[in-house]
């Protein structure tokens, strides 16, 4: 079953944060995902706003596992660590 890869993302420093999304791309289609969403336009209902918002699918969770413990995802998020505030959830779609 497929999963959607969901990121809400705050950018503190948008130097760095594009050194992650010039390295996240390729190892996200690397493993599979493709991008649904990938900052739009949005309308927040509930909850905290979040300026940037991300939707990948996979075609497993565990795709979607394996891609964010692999070591060239971990090696692209280490440049959003000191640059975002993230939370990430991985969830199988509906069948």
């Amino acid at each position: 079953m497929s999963a959607l890869w969901i990121a809400n993302i705050s950018v503190s420093d948008p130097v760095q944060f594009a050194e992650y999304s010039k390295r996240a791309g390729p190892a996200i289609a690397k493993h599979g995902g493709v991008f649904l969403a990938r900052g739009g336009a949005h309308v927040q209902l509930e909850g905290r706003e979040w300026p940037r918002n991300v939707v990948v699918r996979f075609e497993s969770l565990e795709a979607a596992q394996a891609c964010y413990h692999s070591s060239d995802y971990q090696e692209a998020i280490s440049y959003a660590r000191d640059a975002s505030q993230r939370q990430l959830v991985i969830v199988e779609e509906c069948a």
